[in-house]
């Protein structure tokens, strides 16, 4: 009878933990204009996950890598998190410049999509700013979290400043195999 209790006292805390990891590591994301407003007070690099309703790739990178508790983990503590439709209506103010979409019907780009992907229009794009929300880089097309862990370390961790990428995912040591992925 003890050992059932026992059995029973693990199961619900395993449970209880599975629960508690999940809800820790769901990415609070926050529309543009918020994270430039949040940066002035709490500084931080800005993670922009580009994409449009009717991207497929965008949509597997919500289910696969996004719901990572490592990869939202890891957005979470170090970055403002911020999702933005390339396609989407609603005017940001970016350095002085108002940006709209000045688009008629479906599937025209945003002005700052435009602008932050220097032109080139690719689903899902991941964007990355400093804490004076300046553009440092862009990355196109669908990341697994094995492939964008290192990147985001490398850019959260200022090393893209001092360090070849080659070097620096060389040495990279993933958390991804530490975490029991639930």
């Amino acid at each position: 009878m003890k050992n059932r209790i026992w059995v029973l006292a693990i199961w619900m805390l395993g449970i209880s933990a599975s629960v508690s990891m999940a809800q820790e590591t769901k990415i609070n994301w926050i529309e543009i204009d918020r994270a430039f407003e949040v940066n002035e007070k709490t500084p931080r690099k800005i993670f922009i996950d580009v994409y449009t309703d009717w991207c497929g790739w965008c949509k597997k990178m919500d289910e696969n890598t996004f719901t990572n508790p490592v990869i939202a983990s890891y957005l979470t503590q170090k970055f403002h998190a911020v999702k933005f439709n390339a396609e989407g209506s609603k005017d940001i103010t970016y350095k002085g410049k108002v940006y709209k979409n000045k688009g008629q019907g479906q599937r025209n780009p945003h002005e700052f999509a435009i602008a932050i992907l220097q032109g080139r229009l690719s689903y899902p794009s991941i964007v990355f700013m400093d804490e004076n929300n300046n553009l440092i880089t862009y990355i196109a097309g669908y990341l697994t979290p094995e492939q964008l862990e290192p990147i985001m370390a490398y850019i959260e961790s200022d090393a893209y400043k001092t360090q070849k990428w080659e070097d620096f995912r060389a040495k990279f040591v993933s958390k991804l195999n530490t975490v029991a992925n639930p």
